[in-house]
Formats: C-alpha cells, sequence, structure tokens
C-alpha cells in the first residue's frame, strides 16, 4: 500500500468516517508487490504476525537481491534467507550487509531481534550428523524474536546424555526434536516435557531408513501425545512453528 493510501485511511478514521477495525481490515487485505518474478506479500507480518522469508533455493543472487531491497524499503528490520548457499551469500553479501550461517545454510539481514517470547525453545538433536536441520530450526526461531537452547547429540543410543539435561526440557516452553535413523528421540522427550514437541525426521541414517520416511513414520506414530510433526528436513517449518507457540499470549 502506497504512503497516500495509508494517510487517506488514517484521515478517514480521523474524521469518524471509517472505524480502527475497519481500517486494520484494509491494511490486512491489500495486495502484493509485483516484482515480476516474485509476489511480496508486504503485509504477512500484518495479517499472521509473522513478515515473509526469503526461500532461496532456486533463486538466483540477482533476485534475492532485488527481493532483500523491496523489503527494507517497505520497514522490514530482519529478513530470513532460507537454504541459501555460500555462492549465494557472497554475492548478496556485496549488496546487503549479510550474516551467513553455512552449516544451516541461512542468511539474516538486519541482525537477530531482542527475544520476545514467552519463554525458551529447546533444540534437540539425536546425532551430529542432524545439527544442519537442528540450525535451520533454532535459526529461524532466533530470528523470529526466541531464546534457543541447543541440545545436540543426545539420541536414544545414549540415553544418559539427555536425561543430564532434564531441567532445560522441563523448563522449556516449546521443544524441537530432531531426528534421523528410527526417529525416537521425539517419542522419549514427549514423555518427559509438559509442553509442546515439534518432531522433525531427517534424511539421516542406513538404506532402510529410506532417506526420512522411516524416521517420519516413526513419530507419526509417536506414542507420546503432545507430539507434532513437520516434513522430513524441515527445519525452517519447526522453527517457525515453534517461535507461533510461544508467542501466543
Amino acid at each position: 500500500m502506497k504512503q497516500q493510501e495509508i494517510r487517506r485511511l488514517l484521515e478517514q478514521v480521523a474524521q469518524g468516517k471509517l472505524g480502527v477495525d475497519d481500517a486494520v481490515l484494509k491494511l490486512k487485505e491489500e495486495p502484493f508487490e509485483d516484482l515480476g518474478y516474485a509476489k511480496l506479500d508486504h503485509h504477512r507480518a500484518l495479517r499472521q504476525g509473522i513478515a515473509e522469508v526469503i526461500y532461496g533455493a532456486g533463486k538466483t543472487a540477482e533476485q534475492v537481491i532485488g527481493i532483500i531491497e523491496s523489503m527494507k524499503a517497505h520497514g522490514q528490520e530482519t529478513i530470513l534467507i532460507t537454504r541459501m548457499s555460500q555462492e549465494m551469500a557472497d554475492e548478496v553479501g556485496k549488496v546487503h550487509k549479510l550474516d551467513y550461517y553455512d552449516l544451516g545454510r541461512i542468511g539474516i539481514v538486519g541482525g537477530f531481534p531482542a527475544p520476545d517470547g514467552r519463554g525458551r525453545i529447546v533444540v534437540a538433536t539425536g546425532g551430529t550428523s542432524d545439527i544442519p536441520v537442528a540450525e535451520e530450526a533454532a535459526l529461524t526461531a532466533q530470528a523470529l524474536g526466541n531464546e534457543v537452547v541447543r541440545l545436540y547429540d543426545v539420541g536414544v543410543a545414549g540415553l544418559h546424555r539427555l536425561l543430564s539435561h532434564l531441567d532445560e526440557i522441563m523448563s522449556a516452553e516449546v521443544i524441537i526434536a530432531i531426528a534421523g535413523m528410527e526417529g525416537a528421540l521425539a517419542s522419549v522427550i514427549g514423555g518427559l516435557a509438559d509442553c509442546p514437541v515439534i518432531a522433525v525426521p531427517t534424511s539421516v541414517g542406513y538404506g532402510a531408513s529410506f532417506s526420512g520416511l522411516s524416521a517420519l513414520l516413526s513419530m507419526l506414530n509417536s506414542c507420546a501425545s503432545g507430539v507434532s510433526v513437520v516434513n522430513i528436513d524441515n527445519g525452517f517449518g519447526a522453527g517457525y512453528l515453534a517461535s507461533m507457540i510461544n508467542h501466543k499470549k
């Protein structure tokens, strides 16, 4: 929405011709900005509480640069780019100040905001090989204004490693449980925690793990109540959902 249109709405509210709720509704219903190669939803934060995120895979560096410029022009302070390659980060970094986290393939423009969620989000992995997916989840949650605690390599093959972190598990507002192989970590954590658990199956494992399908089915069949499941390797989706839960009043 252009500045003059916003002023017109404000004038109508001031004159009593339009109610505040009606004005907010008009803002929420505003259309996207068409860049030709992308249609940016600048009012998503107003409508959903979280601004649009750039999915880097399949885009060119030039396209990402253009999207960032448009987002910044519309006042977006923190811009999150997921599935970003090192090559793309190098190119984008020549134009915009970018913090790149290669392990999670995450780029951040504008830095992390101060945490304003209700509590802490715990991100736990079964093994070290699950860390790239975990970092995508953790960095996403941080970019959305959450305090994140990382518990890596605490899988059920050595249960004492997980049990040594009971304080963090019991005090969490949301837990993201990330595991490949048979995906048992989510059920174990679900049986210990009193908060929602978001399970993320990963494509880590030998042949019969079927690139994460085995872990996905195990997590969907979890015997622990309060466990939800996102798609294979979807760290971003888990971090986003955890942030929504952590910001519910």
